[in-house]
């Protein structure tokens, strides 16, 4: 890990947290280890969403995830979305915070979804300076997470594990590695898990997210929308095994079953982290 990450204490297992769970979060308190909140459903809003954000921070750890600082975009950050978000980090004081390695900005546009970025040393460098630039706002370590890409973009000079490995070591970043995302792209795509594996910064993994989705013409979907499958059981215990994970965060925004199910799936990933010594 790097040295910004290497001391953050284990969190266990928790949820990504949708209002519909509330009150079943709080029915079940000793089933959630923390809750990882959207960080744009709480920067300069209201008095519901402040009230809500004060009440989740008295009985759970919260781990800030960004949807659009865009660090991929050449422009720059956007400096008032990204001030708004590291006030928001400075007020939890978080052990980490997280956002995509993505752009959802290009030339002033708004693309409004998560874009892939070419995996090239100038994006490498993008990033980079993306990511220097936030260092002036805040100083809570960020970790930054794999996404699903449809179309493998123009200009690739690396694989993605070399352009995450590139990245971690240049910015000092931790990674949120996504398995399902991880999992889907090698389906999509056709390459090799194990490989992957075998030459990723695994050693600067802070978190990973899972959940389940569906396949539509003959392509998985990363949908967040269904139990999470055998196969992704199968690579979220072989990253725990491999990987000085310090918390996993099951994501579910779609079809949203009874709290029970989500529990269970907590339930297992937490006891597949202590059996690796990752928490107790």
């Amino acid at each position: 890990m790097t040295a910004a990450t290497d001391k953050i204490a284990p969190l266990g297992a928790g949820v990504g947290y949708r209002s519909p769970y509330r009150a079943d979060l709080f029915l079940n308190r000793s089933g959630i280890d923390f809750l990882e909140i959207i960080a744009d459903h709480y920067m300069g809003t209201g008095r519901d969403a402040r009230e809500e954000l004060a009440l989740l921070r008295a009985h759970f750890p919260l781990i800030p995830h960004g949807l659009n600082l865009s660090l991929g975009s050449a422009e720059g950050l956007d400096l008032p979305y990204a001030k708004a978000f590291t006030d928001l980090v400075n007020e939890l004081h978080p052990p980490y915070w997280s956002e995509h390695l993505a752009m959802t900005r290009a030339a002033g546009i708004e693309i409004g979804h998560l874009a892939p970025l070419p995996f090239s040393h100038e994006a490498v460098e993008t990033v980079c300076r993306n990511v220097n630039a936030l260092r002036a706002l805040t100083d809570t370590p960020l970790i930054l997470e794999n996404i699903t890409y449809m179309v493998e973009l123009p200009g690739t000079q690396m694989t993605e594990a070399q352009f995450l490995g590139e990245i971690v070591d240049r910015t000092g970043c931790g990674l949120l590695l996504d398995v399902t995302n991880l999992y889907t792209n090698a389906v999509n795509h056709g390459y090799d898990l194990n490989r992957f594996l075998d030459t990723a910064p695994l050693d600067h993994v802070v978190q990973l997210h899972f959940a389940g989705g569906f396949e539509a013409g003959g392509e998985l979907i990363d949908s967040h929308s269904e139990a999470t499958p055998p196969e992704i059981w199968e690579l979220l215990e072989e990253v725990l095994r491999r990987a000085p994970v310090k918390g996993v965060i099951l994501e579910r925004d779609e079809n949203l079953p009874p709290f029970v199910e989500i529990e269970a799936e907590v339930t297992r990933a937490r006891e597949i982290g202590r059996r690796f010594g990752r928490w107790k």
